[in-house]
């Protein structure tokens, strides 16, 4: 049974930095594409970035380029999400996400997903 947990959320003040974690158990190789992904209140969820198997490729949103960084460690079957320059506009509930489709910098359809990190920057 696959399952993804997230770590990592919190309340941040506006120019703080987070780091999130998501941990994949249940899949013996990391031949999987994962992404993060985000809901604010009132709105849909959204794509944030996402990475392919191998961590050499990554793609993010536009709100969030220069500012976020994904990556992965596969020893680990761990994805990462740095978050720096936090705006409020950022506060959301953060997904991961993985399996799927990674190509042209966009994530799509991944199959498993956390249950979700909340994320909340005070201005």
């Amino acid at each position: 049974q696959v399952q993804l947990e997230e770590s990592g959320g919190g309340l941040v003040q506006a120019g703080g930095s987070l780091r999130l974690s998501c941990v994949v158990s249940g899949r013996p190789f990391p031949n999987y594409a994962m992404g993060w992904f985000r809901q604010a209140p009132g709105k849909e969820r959204e794509f944030v970035a996402g990475i392919s198997w191998s961590g050499s490729s990554t793609g993010y949103a536009d709100s969030v380029k220069g500012r976020f960084t994904i990556s992965r460690d596969n020893a680990k079957n761990t994805a990462y999400l740095q978050m720096n320059s936090l705006k409020p506009e950022d506060t959301a509930v953060y997904y991961c996400a993985s399996d799927g489709e990674f190509h042209g910098g966009d994530y799509y359809y991944p199959t498993f997903w956390g249950q979700g990190t909340q994320v909340a920057v005070s201005s």
